[in-house]
């Protein structure tokens, strides 16, 4: 699959959040790049651009990563209902060895000085611009044919001494990035019963929000 045979509504439909597609293969250096130069394209607050990427391949690291959210995995499993601990119990939750190249992303507040154009009343706004960032990252990727996993069972502080973020530089994503056998059809959380999607109907009011 190549970029320039895909609209943007067609990666759109067709992005998932990967698990267990992945090939084993690395995403090549060219094709990485590329992705990276669309995720640094997003629009920000102020013209800001407060986001950074953490290139993450050495297999010590993603084991250790990988390990360190295996154990909250289960943290979270024992915490849920009986129920909905058995529906979770086959659902992947990351791909972070086999994906073979992890993305950290990292928001820095700071950046761009004390006086943001748009965000002195809305603080988060600099978090928005990030996670801007990396829905284009993931809408190329998908593009390109390769697979994006963004895994979220972590604890902050532990992502941020692994990966070396200095002080004030807040870890926003691990993402898990490589070459997939497929897309599937449908997301995971819908294919294994988790949840649903809703449908646009419900979502767009009018005028106000009981409208």
């Amino acid at each position: 699959m190549c970029a320039d045979d895909l609209s943007v509504y067609e990666a759109i439909r067709l992005r998932r959040d990967v698990r267990a597609e992945f090939t084993g293969d690395i995403v090549d250096d060219a094709t990485l790049w590329r992705i990276l130069e669309a995720a640094h394209q997003a629009p920000s607050v102020g013209n800001s651009q407060p986001w950074d990427f953490v290139v993450v391949r050495d297999p010590a690291t993603l084991r250790k990563f990988a390990d360190h959210v295996a154990g909250k995995r289960v943290e979270f499993r024992n915490a849920l209902p009986p129920e909905r601990a058995a529906t979770f119990d086959p659902i992947k939750i990351e791909g972070i060895t086999e994906s073979g190249t992890g993305i950290v992303v990292s928001y820095d507040h700071g950046r761009g000085g004390p006086q943001i154009l748009g965000r002195a009343t809305v603080p988060e706004t600099g978090i928005y611009s990030t996670v801007l960032a990396i829905e284009n990252l993931w809408l190329a990727a998908t593009a390109e044919g390769v697979g994006v996993g963004w895994v979220s069972f972590y604890d902050p502080a532990f992502l941020t001494g692994l990966v070396g973020l200095p002080e004030g530089i807040r870890p926003v994503a691990w993402l898990c990035v490589g070459p997939v056998h497929r897309f599937q059809r449908s997301p995971d959380l819908e294919r294994f019963g988790w949840r649903t999607r809703r449908p646009l109907t419900d979502a767009v009011h009018r005028e106000t929000y009981h409208g």
